[in-house]
């Protein structure tokens, strides 16, 4: 299978071996990265983005990639995250294919892809290796880590972990621990792309790639990153034209939701590992802040160390609904910090911080010129 890294990315070699929270080592790892802005002298204008479960680092266009990226509306000079001001650092996740080590990448013995040989992977691990890249940019302390969806989970993780890391937090339709409905989904997805012959027990290539189980775990992965309210204004009940339906399927696509759900999971399937999905997918099932004070989550939210948060959820939301994103401020509040939960009535569920920009824009950016 193929890594797919970003002409513009940076790495970070990691400790070699690198043990990892569930058990296993990895060696000759590395994290792939993008930075925009310049350190200031004092080097306390750093922001640090952790990411959700399938974008890579680059999240905007810069002097080495100038394509835009998957967050470009909202990180540039004068942008909400202004890099006039900011030096802003994005990482891509341990685990990913997007040029960080994960199952696609090279195992060092034998130059083959790690595959199922990958260690049991959990977000802490990816919160810790974050930490590593921060350290290694002579960053002592972030102004802010800035975490979407997964990259939510992330960023609490990494600032229980290595408190005083960061002086502020903005939380952007994350989650303290994954509900059941989440979990419920996401094993769906896993399920799909497990029982397409192609996966194989995760020993497959280009040729026999398990395109139809990620299809079908992306478009269940879609359906609930947007919401019932968008679906039904941006398509209702409207059928395709007659020349694009396929006669000779009795049960093909037949409506233009249908029709867009399979073009969206066509353009991802090939762009991502099917294996790394499994991965960031379990790894997030398995997060709890709670974990180390025996699952009390709130108590785990309130013994990370900040001065000033923010979280931010929308009220369609149903992957990571509001009452995580209200958990989250409440718990650090108790915590001692400056912390305020903010919901966004944005009709387009979950993906709305990137797509949305006219709420989410002004809600980060007013945030930030605070801190």
């Amino acid at each position: 299978m193929t890594e797919f890294i970003p002409p513009g990315s940076r790495f970070l070699d990691l400790p070699s071996p690198l043990p990892v929270k569930r058990g296993g080592l990895l060696h000759g790892a590395r994290i792939a990265y993008e930075t925009w802005g310049e350190l200031d002298a004092a080097g306390d204008n750093a922001i640090l983005i952790l990411t959700g479960l399938s974008p890579d680092a680059h999240a905007a266009a810069h002097d080495d990639d100038p394509a835009p990226g998957w967050w470009q509306a909202m990180l540039g000079p004068g942008k909400p995250i202004d890099t006039d001001r900011w030096y802003v650092v994005c990482v891509n996740s341990l685990g990913s294919c997007k040029g960080s080590t994960g199952p696609a990448s090279p195992h060092p013995d034998d130059g083959q892809p790690w595959r199922l040989r990958f260690p049991d992977l959990s977000l802490e691990d990816v919160a810790d290796t974050a930490a590593l890249v921060v350290r290694a940019l002579g960053i002592e302390r972030l102004a802010c880590v800035i975490g979407n969806s997964m990259g939510g989970m992330s960023a609490l993780s990494l600032l229980l972990r290595h408190p005083g890391l960061a002086r502020s937090h903005v939380n952007i339709s994350g989650a303290a621990r994954a509900l059941p409905f989440s979990i419920a989904i996401r094993s769906l997805q896993r399920e799909a792309i497990r029982l397409d012959p192609n996966w194989n027990d995760g020993d497959y290539d280009d040729a026999t790639y398990p395109e139809s189980g990620m299809r079908m775990a992306r478009k269940l992965g879609v359906i609930t990153y947007r919401s019932a309210l968008e679906w039904d204004g941006r398509f209702g009940r409207v059928r395709l034209d007659s020349d694009r339906r396929d006669d000779e399927d009795p049960f093909g696509l037949e409506f233009e939701v249908e029709s867009y759900l399979e073009a969206h999971a066509r353009r991802f399937v090939r762009r991502f590992d099917p294996n790394s999905y499994l991965y960031l997918s379990r790894s997030m099932d398995w997060f709890d802040i709670g974990e180390p004070v025996g699952g009390d989550t709130d108590a785990g939210l309130a013994r990370i160390e900040v001065e000033k948060a923010l979280a931010i959820g929308v009220e369609t939301d149903i992957l990571f609904p509001l009452q995580q994103q209200r958990q989250i401020a409440e718990g650090l509040r108790a915590g001692g910090a400056d912390a305020r939960f903010l919901p966004l009535p944005s009709p387009q569920g979950h993906d709305a911080f990137l797509v949305d920009i006219e709420r989410f824009g002004p809600a980060v950016a007013g945030f930030l010129a605070g801190i």
